[in-house]
């Protein structure tokens, strides 16, 4: 396994993110405990969680897996980054979601008991919130780092203008900041590329794409059409209509150069330097292997121009991209 600084810190983590968003509504917890630990086989040492994860309001079920996973020892927790967020709704009540000061500090505790945990090492804002000042925010983080409960933090979703007032808001306040931001991005999903990824080059954040193969759409063949977890069949029959004229390039590309689509599409991303750690997120023990096979695929310069030419990206950064 390969690893990387995640952004301008001095944190290693693996070239791959475990991502467990099915554990749980999709994959039963005793394969999910399984394909953990053979992720941790593999070298894996950053796993991505969400509190709303489980997608039982207030439950945190995934956690919870991720939480008994832990508690079975063996050195489980310590080999692990641990990752998780805070945003989504958790109840019924009005400041049982967003980024209130309350919601964050009273989210994260509940992340850490669910995960029978003392501390999360990146606690990521799962969604820009329009209505909660970065003074708040930054001074709700500040507690948790100060108290031991949080490490860094990080985002996710957010907009280019977002990472910058949010790390400018930091540096006021003399805080090490945002330190990643997790985007939806892969070959199809390239919009990122105008602003977002500036922002992140800019600012020194580590870039975790989530969706790397656009809900099973980039795997083949056989994913297109049996497209994995709250995404499933109408999604895949969806984007296999909108791009399948691209899709059936990519595959008949993917078979010129002898490899999976899934690997090719993972390894897209790990070419370009921004990029920290795709996640992954495998219902299946299949899955998990087929993505740690893209770890040892170099696209050469042809290859890259190739995926170009068949999924165009926006044509660079903003405002080159648009404009003269």
């Amino acid at each position: 396994m390969n690893y990387a600084q995640l952004g301008r810190t001095g944190l290693k983590v693996s070239r791959l993110c475990l991502g467990t968003m099915n554990f749980g509504p999709h994959t039963p917890e005793t394969d999910a405990f399984a394909i953990m630990d053979r992720a941790i086989e593999h070298g894996i040492n950053f796993f991505d969680t969400a509190n709303v994860y489980g997608w039982q309001k207030g439950e945190g079920l995934t956690e919870q897996i991720v939480g008994r996973f832990f508690s079975q020892g063996g050195g489980r927790r310590d080999k692990i980054v641990v990752a998780t967020k805070v945003y989504g709704i958790m109840g019924d009540w009005p400041n049982e979601s967003r980024l209130s000061a309350r919601h964050i500090i009273r989210a994260c505790e509940a992340s850490l008991k669910r995960m029978n945990t003392e501390v999360i090492d990146l606690y990521q804002m799962h969604h820009i919130d329009r209505l909660s000042p970065w003074d708040e925010i930054w001074q709700a983080m500040e507690v948790l780092v100060g108290q031991g409960k949080v490490l860094y933090v990080g985002s996710s979703n957010f907009a280019g203008w977002h990472i910058a007032q949010a790390c400018e808001k930091a540096r006021s306040r003399h805080m090490l900041g945002l330190v990643s931001e997790q985007s939806l991005y892969n070959l199809i999903d390239r919009s990122i590329e105008l602003e977002v990824i500036p922002a992140c080059q800019a600012y020194g954040l580590g870039l975790i794409p989530w969706s790397p193969l656009k809900g099973g759409v980039l795997g083949g063949g056989g994913a297109r059409q049996k497209a994995s977890g709250r995404r499933a069949s109408e999604f895949a029959q969806k984007n296999v209509q909108k791009y399948g004229d691209a899709l059936v390039r990519y595959e008949a590309y993917c078979t010129q150069i002898g490899h999976e689509p899934s690997e090719v599409a993972l390894a897209w991303l790990l070419a370009n330097p921004v990029v920290t750690a795709p996640i992954v997120g495998p219902r299946t023990m299949d899955q998990l292997e087929s993505a740690v096979r893209a770890l040892s695929l170099t696209l050469d310069p042809s290859a890259m121009s190739e995926l170009d030419a068949i999924f165009p990206g926006p044509g660079g950064p903003a405002p080159e991209a648009y404009a003269w």
